[in-house]
């Protein structure tokens, strides 16, 4: 019988751009200008003036942008500096099964790779959707986080069978490109715990540059562990993921990136309906008579962004926007939570502080069975004088039930590039962004330096 990793790499070698619906064709467009938004919105970020730094201490003229720069590297280094920019600002988008996870991850891996082989903008279309398929499909059969580890690890096999397909991979070499990368990449869920680190920003970036690592090795000979989710030693036994036997991949249309959200505010996803419960109901509020505030939650979100102490006195903006006790908090004081919410003199903000010590986050039974569908938070704020107002959100701005509109999708990404790139440029990628279709070289997506455009 074939392998899991085989059935894999049969549906990637068959599935080509003509049988990508117009609607998925446009997601993607929407995905890649929202990854160039978050990469710009974090480009003097440490962790990206260090990826960046390490990406163009390697020169190859024929390879891979670092984006916002003139500099091209070799696709892994590419793949890596540019993943680590989107994902910094935990803005890029989400998709929530058994285990969470931020599919747009892999677009810096489709990018760089169809640079590095001289492909066309349909061809990064297709790779995006290949990675999207494999990772969010993987995300439903099981889950990592139950178990200690990170959902990167499902990241180092999308992007390695997204990068052997660009780089035109046979079947045999796509199964061994999945067992390069599926054997040396199990990665733990350390990451996201306690106090944060610049690694979050990394995590997947990583999965990534060794993803495209395991399909450049597997394209020059290299054979990697055969049954790599099967065997007894493979992923589905050393890492508790049984149900993994069980994907079925995207035919007929029926494509995962058509089911994930673009986020509406740059926080960890799970706080998103809390956030939004939170703005809508602070007209009723006056912060300087709150008593108390009760966000009822579920299992998922109370568990990564509610419990841990670390996230009642952050002191970083990794764990600040894990933290929905914060996020919270920091809407009801401004209206909105932006990058600027997460600023280092504000994680010591004493009106900040006061609210969370007013804050007390609770699973509710009840709300689980509404996960991953929904992300029920049900927010109650208690005033001085016993009043009460109460909102709860399901679906908020964003999510794949109350969508963002591309003109939504392109305000956001005028926000993030407000500063870094000139007003002309940021038109030039957006309109290049929205007809990608129709680019025959990558590069004129990202003919752009941010430090010239600043000097200009």
């Amino acid at each position: 019988m074939a392998t899991i990793g085989r059935k894999m790499a049969v549906w990637a070698n068959k599935l080509t751009y003509d049988q990508l619906p117009d609607k998925t064709i446009h997601e993607v467009k929407r995905r890649v200008l929202d990854s160039i938004a978050t990469s710009l919105g974090a480009y003097y970020s440490p962790p990206a003036k260090i990826t960046r730094a390490v990406a163009m201490g390697i020169g190859d003229t024929s390879a891979a942008t670092v984006w916002g720069t003139r500099h091209n590297t070799c696709p892994e280094l590419a793949a890596f500096a540019n993943g680590a920019m989107v994902r910094y600002l935990d803005f890029n988008d989400t998709y929530l099964s058994k285990e969470p996870a931020h599919p747009s991850d892999n677009i810096p891996a489709a990018i760089a790779v169809t640079q590095a082989t001289g492909k066309t903008g349909k061809d990064a279309i297709l790779g995006a959707v290949i990675g999207y398929e494999i990772q969010c499909r993987l995300c439903d059969a099981d889950s990592l986080r139950a178990h200690g580890w990170d959902h990167v690890t499902y990241g180092a096999l999308s992007t390695a069978l997204l990068a052997g397909k660009l780089w035109g991979l046979d079947e045999d070499q796509l199964e061994h490109a999945l067992g390069l990368a599926g054997v040396c990449n199990i990665t733990t869920r350390q990451t996201r715990t306690g106090q944060i680190s610049h690694w979050k920003a990394c995590a997947f970036s990583n999965a990534g540059r060794n993803g495209v690592f395991a399909a450049d090795l597997a394209r020059r000979g290299m054979t990697g562990p055969y049954e790599i989710f099967e065997g007894p030693k493979g992923l589905m036994n050393q890492l508790s993921i049984p149900d993994a036997k069980n994907v079925i991949l995207g035919t007929e249309g029926d494509f995962m990136i058509d089911k994930t959200y673009i986020k509406f505010w740059p926080a960890e996803y799970h706080s998103q309906s809390a956030i939004d419960a939170m703005l809508q109901l602070r007209p009723r509020i006056d912060v300087n008579k709150v008593e108390s505030i009760h966000i009822g939650s579920f299992e998922a979100a109370v568990s990564i962004i509610g419990s841990e102490p670390e996230k009642w006195r952050p002191t970083s903006r990794e764990t600040a926007d894990h933290s929905m006790g914060y996020c919270t908090a920091v809407a009801l004081i401004d209206g909105d939570v932006t990058r600027e919410s997460f600023a280092e003199q504000r994680l010591a903000d004493p009106q900040v502080l006061d609210l969370l010590d007013k804050t007390k986050i609770t699973e509710e039974p009840e709300l689980n069975p509404a996960y991953p569908k929904g992300i029920p938070n049900h927010i109650t704020v208690t005033m001085a004088d016993g009043t009460k107002v109460d909102k709860r959100v399901d679906f908020p701005r964003g999510h794949a039930e109350n969508p963002m509109t591309d003109e939504e999708v392109i305000a956001k990404f005028k926000r993030l590039a407000d500063g870094v790139v000139a007003d002309a440029t940021a038109e030039k990628i957006i309109d290049r962004a929205m007809h990608l279709d129709e680019l025959t070289d990558l590069s004129e997506l990202f003919a752009f330096d941010v430090l010239a455009e600043l000097s200009g």
